[in-house]
């Protein structure tokens, strides 16, 4: 136990989880600019859905960035809310992508679709959380 005692806590470790999320969701929301109804089509959504799509991802991964940075102390509420809200929108996009890939279960999502199932536990964790990481 006195080994234990002795590492030191490293509270900056949520920007191990915070940059590789919002570096996703970013180029993401960017491989989808100039915005265009042809691509909502080619996934058969309105245009209105991808163009949600593609600012929730850019928006959702800068508020991350945003949320982390924010350091000022009347900031810390905001910067809390903004975090929060960016998992919170990780999570419906990503639910979004798993549900149109209609998978058969929630057994082959899990076992199958890891990356997007990581992407949405990812932003949960950051929606549940906030910047108390």
């Amino acid at each position: 136990m006195k080994l234990l005692s002795k590492i030191p806590d490293f509270c900056l470790s949520h920007w191990l989880l915070r940059v590789p999320l919002a570096v996703v969701f970013i180029q993401q929301g960017l491989s989808k600019l100039p915005f265009s109804v042809d691509d909502a089509e080619a996934f058969e959504l309105p245009a209105l859905v991808w163009w949600f799509v593609t600012y929730g991802e850019l928006g959702a991964g800068l508020g991350l960035l945003a949320g982390g940075l924010l350091l000022a102390k009347p900031l810390k509420a905001l910067a809390d809310v903004i975090t929060r809200f960016s998992g919170i929108t990780i999570c419906c996009i990503m639910t979004g992508v798993i549900w149109i890939g209609q998978p058969e279960s929630l057994t082959d999502v899990i076992l199958y679709d890891n990356l997007h199932v990581f992407l949405w536990v990812g932003g949960l964790f950051f929606a549940l959380r906030g910047n108390r990481t």
